[in-house]
C-alpha cells in the first residue's frame, strides 16, 4: 500500500492515484478525440471541475482541481457553457459537499473559472417549463451580464427518437450561441441535462451546416473497473438520490465481446445520440456509451487496495449522510435502504469505520456527545464535550497535540483566554452554547501562539489533518461541520440531535 512520508518520518495519507499521469493521458485523449471530428468538439464533463472532493476521497492523490489544470493547458480554444436544471433551481438542491444552492454554485462557478482565465460563454436552465423561480434566476443572471438560454422538457424523452429529433423536440431549445471550438458542457451537480444540451446544441449545429461532434468525460462510474468494484460502488452511493444504476455496457459487449461499465442514463440515451450522428453524418462514429466518453482515471491506479479502502470508506459516510437527512426529515427512506444494499454489495458495514465505535463508546464513558478521528497512521484521538470546549474542538486540539508530539495534558489555551470568548457569546451574541466551536477554538489557539511557541507548534500541524476520517455521537452544528470539510477531514455522525428540541440551526 502507497504512503507518503513528512521530513519528520511520520506516515501520512496513504496514496493510490498518480494524478500526474492523469493529467497527461487525459489530454492526450481529449486532443485525440476532437481530431476525430475535425471540427467542433461537445464536451461533456462530469462531476466536479474545480474541486471534485469525491474523487479525491475514493482515489487517493486525485486532485480536486486536475480537471481545470488540464483545461488550462487548452483555454485558448475552449469555452464553457454551465448546465443547470430548472427543477433543481425550484426545489432548492444543494451541493452536499459545499452546503450551497445549484444557483449559488453557478454563481460561484462563473467567478471561478473567470478568476483562472477560462472563458464562459453562457448558462442553460435545463428541463424548462415556465417555472417562476427558474425565471427570476434567468433575470438575475441577465443582470449580471450573463446569457442564458431554455432548453425545454420533450415529451417521452429519451425513448420518442423520432419527436426528440425533430423541430418539435430539439428544435424548440435555444441555440447556444457559442464562438470557440471546443465547448465545455458542465454543471453545478448531476442530472442537470448535460448530455441533452450537448445533444440539442448537434442538432441546432447541422441544420447551420456546421461540423460538430460530442464526447463525454465523465469520471465515474470508471469503465475499465468491475461493476462491483467498490470505487464504482461509491459513486452510486453518492448518486443514490438520482436512482443511478452501474450496469454491463451492452452495447460494448455487443460490438466488441469486452465488459465495461457504464450507468443507466448513458445507456439509456445512447439510440437517441447514435441515431443524431447518423442523421449528420449517416453513421455513428461510436458504438456504444463506453465509445462516448475519454475518461483515463482507471489506467492511473496505482494502489487498488487504497483505493477500495477509501471507497468503502465514502460508502459509509453516505450511509450517515443519508440516515441524518432521513432524521432531519429532508429525505425519504428509500435512498437509505439503497445505500444499505450497497454496502451489501461492498461486503462493509458501520463497524469497517473505526472511528464510529471510538465515538460512540467515549460517548457512553462521559455521557455527553463525542468526537474521534484517526490520523492517517491509523491513532484514534478522541475528544469529549466540556464547560469549555465542545466535543468537536476538543478532539480537533488533541489531534494537533498529537501530530506535534506535545502531550495530552499540557494546556496550550488558558482558560483566561476561553472565559472572555465565551462572555462574549453569552452575554452578547445571544448564544445559548458558551462552548467554543472549532473555528473559535482554533481562533484562540492562534492567539496564544503569540506567547506560547507550543500552540504555533500545534497551528502548524494543520495541513496534516487532511484525508483523516472522523466521526461525531451526535449531529453536529454546520459550523464545525464545515471546518471539518475546510480541513479535508472526512466526516460522519450519527444521526441523533444532542438537545432534544424541534428547531435546529442550519
Amino acid at each position: 500500500m502507497s504512503r507518503v512520508f513528512d521530513v519528520t518520518g511520520v506516515m501520512e495519507m496513504k496514496i493510490g492515484f498518480d494524478n500526474d499521469k492523469y493529467l497527461q493521458l487525459q489530454a492526450e485523449h481529449i486532443t485525440a478525440r476532437r481530431a476525430q471530428f475535425g471540427g467542433k468538439l461537445y464536451l461533456e464533463f462530469g462531476g466536479k471541475l474545480f474541486d471534485d472532493f469525491h474523487a479525491s476521497r475514493v482515489l487517493p492523490g486525485f486532485a480536486p482541481d486536475s480537471k481545470v489544470k488540464m483545461l488550462l493547458e487548452m483555454k485558448d480554444e475552449a469555452e464553457i457553457v454551465i448546465a443547470i436544471s430548472a427543477d433543481d433551481i425550484e426545489r432548492s438542491k444543494r451541493r452536499g459537499d459545499l452546503g450551497i444552492t445549484y444557483e449559488d454554485d453557478t454563481l460561484r462557478l462563473i467567478d471561478a473559472f473567470r478568476g483562472i482565465g477560462l472563458y464562459i460563454g453562457s448558462v442553460v436552465i435545463t428541463h424548462y417549463r415556465g417555472q417562476a423561480i427558474a425565471d427570476q434566476f434567468k433575470k438575475r443572471l441577465e443582470a449580471l451580464g450573463v446569457a442564458v438560454y431554455l432548453h425545454y422538457i420533450i415529451p417521452d424523452y429519451p425513448s420518442n427518437v423520432p419527436l426528440i429529433i425533430s423541430d418539435e423536440g430539439f428544435g424548440k431549445n435555444e441555440y447556444i450561441e457559442t464562438t470557440r471550438s471546443l465547448v465545455v458542457v458542465t454543471a453545478p451537480g448531476p442530472g442537470s441535462g448535460k448530455m441533452a444540451t450537448c445533444l440539442s446544441q448537434l442538432y441546432h449545429e447541422h441544420k447551420r451546416g456546421i461540423s460538430a461532434g460530442y464526447a463525454k468525460f465523465e469520471t465515474f462510474p470508471v469503465w475499465n473497473l468491475p461493476l462491483k468494484h467498490p470505487v464504482n460502488l461509491a459513486y452510486e452511493a453518492a448518486t443514490a438520490d438520482l436512482d443511478d444504476v452501474n450496469m454491463i455496457d451492452p452495447f460494448h459487449l455487443e460490438a466488441y465481446g469486452v465488459t465495461t461499465v457504464n450507468y443507466n442514463r448513458d445507456v439509456e440515451i445512447f439510440p437517441v445520440l447514435e441515431a443524431i450522428f447518423k442523421r449528420i453524418y449517416g453513421e455513428s462514429p461510436y458504438k456504444s456509451p463506453t465509445d462516448m466518453g475519454v475518461n483515463m482515471a482507471g489506467y492511473c491506479i496505482t494502489d487498488d487496495e487504497a483505493c477500495c479502502e477509501a471507497s468503502k470508506q465514502e460508502i459509509i459516510r453516505r450511509y450517515y449522510a443519508a440516515a441524518c437527512a432521513v432524521r432531519q426529515g429532508l429525505s425519504d427512506a428509500a435512498e437509505l435502504r439503497k445505500i444499505e444494499l450497497i454496502m451489501n454489495s461492498a461486503g462493509i458495514s458501520i463497524e469497517d469505520r473505526p472511528v464510529v465505535k471510538a465515538a460512540l463508546d467515549r460517548a457512553e464513558e462521559t455521557g455527553a456527545p463525542a468526537v474521534a478521528l484517526e490520523l492517517n497512521d491509523g491513532t484514534i484521538i478522541t475528544g469529549k464535550t466540556s464547560s469549555l470546549l465542545g466535543a468537536s474542538s476538543a478532539c480537533l486540539l488533541n489531534a494537533l497535540k498529537k501530530l506535534a508530539g506535545i502531550d495530552k495534558p499540557l494546556q496550550l489555551i488558558a482558560p483566561g483566554v476561553i472565559e472572555p470568548i465565551q462572555h462574549l457569546k453569552v452575554e452578547h451574541l445571544g448564544n445559548h452554547n458558551p462552548r467554543l466551536h472549532t473555528d473559535e477554538m482554533l481562533m484562540a489557539l492562534t492567539i496564544c501562539s503569540v506567547m506560547n511557541p507550543m500552540a504555533g507548534y500545534a497551528i502548524d500541524q494543520i495541513n496534516r489533518l487532511k484525508g483523516c476520517e472522523a466521526h461525531s455521537s451526535v449531529i453536529l452544528s454546520h459550523v464545525d461541520e464545515e471546518m471539518f470539510k475546510k480541513l479535508g477531514v472526512n466526516i460522519s455522525f450519527e444521526p441523533r440531535y444532542q438537545a432534544k428540541k424541534l428547531y435546529h440551526k442550519k
